[in-house]
């Protein structure tokens, strides 16, 4: 084992380093989803085709994202997310590029894999900076994750707006992100595995610990994807609401979310990860309650906002569990990952399967029972929370290699 380990400020340089990935991350997804409809056109796809090639993100995340754990194993965790993000933010380009429906499709799989194995190995370094730090940080994370992709949206729409080819914006844009990218990876925690250390294998099932946290994930990303797909169309349809109005709920339902998580980690801190998880349920049961019984958009559009405050920890928390489940934090954040990813591929088109054979109503209130889901089953997050018995610094993996200055571990 190396005798050299990290001071606080070391740790909190990497805790910087793991946030501004995740904005990078997020910024990604922003400027993405901003030109969608040049994407569309260019390639000349039907709303029906375009559904379609959608759910290929998705798909290629979830075939990915096992992989993560045996490249950081191979070559260690700075090095692999070093690589991960780079193919992450260039793999932006390559849908404006598609011209057709088959190229498109291909390109959006490329596009989720890539995305779901950086996002395995940033999680798994928040987690161990957590642990490092001795208190939450995830939340906090994720929220810098909504922050880039709210950014990556303002340049999208202003690329939009002044008519600039797709193309041409996402190739500017993935430089500037590859670059940001890279310069951020040089200051997070270098793990290395031990000698001995069996290497993960290629692909493997999700471990039986993280079905449970993935099940309390899939229930939050459900109502999370939900609101942000179909709020609009629900204040548009039925309560009759403007298209400035409908369009507003959806962004007031995006800003709680990512304020929530930039506040998340002191009320995790003080209260615990099942208790704020707890609360985090009842506060999206009550939300989803006001859209279902809303007859005005005032209180359609204050449900929204409290399902998006009662959500917004719920998956950073997930992932911290994982992270802490058992010998292999990748595996498991994978398979939570997985289970997210999916529920996030499945619950817009559940809620409009649902929405033609019954009604809207019917379908936030799935949501709903779904949020009972959260606070019913918030016991299984109690891995989140931080053994304050450890010290913060103590390193989990032999060797650890970061830029700036080392000091001697007194104990060694």
């Amino acid at each position: 084992m190396s005798d050299v380990v990290y001071g606080q400020r070391e740790v909190k340089r990497a805790r910087y380093a793991v946030a501004a990935v995740f904005a990078v991350h997020g910024a990604v997804t922003g400027s993405f989803a901003t030109r969608v409809p040049w994407i569309q056109d260019h390639a000349g796809a039907s709303a029906g085709q375009l559904g379609l090639a959608l759910a290929f993100p998705a798909l290629g995340a979830s075939v990915a994202m096992p992989l993560a754990g045996s490249v950081s194993h191979r070559f260690g965790a700075r090095n692999a997310l070093r690589g991960l993000i780079a193919l992450w933010t260039l793999s932006l380009i390559l849908p404006s590029l598609a011209p057709n429906l088959l190229t498109l499709c291909l390109a959006l799989f490329t596009y989720g894999a890539t995305a779901g194995m950086a996002d395995v190995a940033m999680n798994a370094l928040g987690v161990e900076v957590e642990n490092r730090l001795g208190r939450s940080i995830m939340s906090g994370l994720h929220g810098m994750w909504s922050a880039g992709a709210l950014v990556g949206s303002a340049a999208g729409t202003l690329a939009a707006h002044l008519g600039a080819d797709a193309r041409l914006h996402h190739v500017l844009a993935a430089a500037v992100l590859t670059v940001l990218g890279a310069t951020a990876c040089a200051w997070v925690l270098d793990l290395q595995p031990a000698e001995d250390e069996e290497a993960p294998p290629r692909f493997a099932l999700p471990p039986r610990s993280a079905l449970l946290i993935g099940a309390v994930g899939f229930c939050a990303v459900f109502a999370e994807g939900a609101s942000l797909d179909w709020s609009a169309v629900y204040l548009r349809d039925r309560l009759e609401a403007s298209a400035a109005l409908a369009a507003a709920c959806t962004t007031g339902f995006t800003l709680t979310m990512a304020l929530a998580r930039l506040a998340g980690d002191k009320v995790v801190d003080r209260f615990g990860a099942v208790r704020t998880v707890r609360a985090s349920g009842v506060l999206a049961v009550l939300g989803g309650l006001l859209v279902v019984v809303s007859g005005h958009p005032a209180v359609a559009m204050a449900g929204f906002a409290l399902m998006g405050l009662g959500i917004a920890v719920v998956v950073p928390l997930c992932f911290a569990a994982a992270g802490r489940s058992g010998p292999r934090p990748s595996q498991a954040i994978a398979g939570v990952a997985t289970i997210t990813y999916t529920s996030g591929l499945v619950a817009p088109g559940a809620i409009g399967g649902l929405a033609q054979a019954t009604s809207l109503v019917v379908s936030f209130g799935l949501v709903t029972l779904l949020a009972c889901g959260v606070a019913g089953f918030a016991g299984v997050l109690r891995g989140a929370d931080l053994d304050r018995s450890k010290t913060p610094t103590a390193p989990r993996t032999p060797e650890i290699s970061l830029p700036g200055e080392a000091v001697r571990d007194p104990q060694l």
